[in-house]
């Protein structure tokens, strides 16, 4: 069915029921249709398997150990960790 754009404003609920049911609804500028109003395809649900990469990754034990020496917290990336003063104060 085709609908001029002020019956499309005035009834846009309607038309989107009747995009949603399928039926073919186009709006148009005076005589010239200008677009066709079409029900958007939801992908469907893709389920998560619990589990499924269980055993495909392996890290060491000590993986989430505290990054204790100086050292240690350059090498990862945390310079400014390292300069920073601890005044239990806060930063003004």
């Amino acid at each position: 069915m085709a609908y001029s754009v002020q019956q499309a404003k005035a009834n846009l609920p309607r038309l989107l029921k009747e995009a949603e049911e399928g039926k073919e609804v186009v709006i148009a500028r005076g005589k010239k249709p200008a677009m066709r109003l079409v029900p958007v395809e939801q992908p469907p649900k893709r389920r998560r398997i619990p589990g499924k990469y269980a055993g495909q990754f392996q890290y060491p034990d000590d993986i989430f150990k505290p990054l204790e020496t100086d050292e240690e917290l350059r090498e990862y990336g945390f310079d400014i960790m390292v300069d920073a003063k601890v005044t239990g104060e806060p930063a003004a």
